[in-house]
């Protein structure tokens, strides 16, 4: 350390002044394992929706994010395009000069890639949602110094998901399903949707789901067999913009008709890029905690 020549205080504090300040480095959980970072990062581009959705809670603004967001409720502000979740531009990246690149999810195969741009991390959530956007909030609020930011925003999850159970209590069954066009999977405990079941508190309808990445492929006949209380549906054709048959015309029939769920008024239509795009950020995850407790209430 340099020694400084006794002066006054208003000379000593002149030069402390002066002298730049150093990011304080800090460890952090990701997806592929902890990594030390310097914090906080001036400059951070992000490829994951889920992640710049948390970000955005936080009061970070990236200064590179995707050209297509997919959910409506991001704002881009200043940010560059920097090419798509499947095919970044390193072009455009590289011109950004980020002190850290966010990946996730459908980006992550793009690690190595990016990596060679600037510091990356892989912020994938995985089928433990509420887990894995806890710690994803604590994370950013620790790497951006937004702490109390980020216990304030925990805080409010908490308070509705205790909203939300306490309105599912005793309301019965659930079958989560996911439409693609004409197509049919459904998703228990595990899968990627199955955290629904947890945070909701609605048992699953049908136990013997298996936690596949997809879904188990099901038929209408398997709707009305299971004859759920509850039917929460995923569109994954409004989700990517895609064209084609909606979910409500999918599920559009005598069979789904005849169930518990279409009867009472109990299907549920969340909103799909919300939960299968920006599944585990903070935002998405508060907005659809907001309908289906909605739907409980009505």
């Amino acid at each position: 350390m340099k020694r400084f020549a006794p002066a006054s205080a208003l000379v000593m504090a002149a030069v402390l002044m002066a002298a730049p300040l150093q990011a304080d480095p800090v460890e952090i959980a990701t997806a592929r394992g902890p990594v030390t970072l310097a914090a906080p990062p001036a400059k951070v581009a992000v490829f994951d929706i889920a992640a710049a959705d948390t970000l955005e809670a936080l009061g970070v603004a990236p200064v590179g994010l995707p050209t297509q967001l997919y959910v409506d409720y991001l704002d881009r502000g200043a940010a560059a395009p920097i090419g798509t979740l499947f095919e970044p531009d390193l072009e455009a990246l590289s011109t950004l000069e980020p002190d850290l690149i966010v990946i996730g999810s459908r980006s992550a195969a793009q690690f190595e890639a990016v990596a060679q741009v600037a510091p990356t991390i892989d912020m994938t959530i995985s089928p433990d949602v509420l887990g894995d956007a806890r710690a994803r909030l604590e994370t950013y609020g620790t790497l951006f110094h937004r702490e109390a930011k980020a216990a304030a925003l925990e805080a409010t999850l908490d308070a509705r998901l205790a909203e939300v159970q306490g309105a599912a209590k005793g309301r019965g069954d659930a079958l989560i399903v996911l439409t693609n066009g004409p197509k049919i999977s459904a998703y228990g405990r595990g899968s990627r949707f199955g955290w629904l079941h947890d945070a909701v508190g609605l048992p699953e309808a049908w136990p013997a789901l298996k936690p596949e990445v997809h879904g188990d492929a099901i038929s209408f006949e398997f709707i009305a067999e299971v004859d759920p209380d509850w039917l929460i549906v995923v569109d994954r054709g409004a989700a990517t913009g895609a064209a084609g048959v909606s979910a409500r015309e999918t599920l559009d029939n005598p069979l789904v008709a005849g169930t518990k769920a279409a009867k009472a008024g109990q299907v549920v239509y969340l909103n799909a890029a919300n939960l299968y795009i920006a599944g585990g950020g903070y935002q998405a995850l508060m907005a659809n905690l907001a309908e289906l407790l909605a739907a409980l209430k009505g």
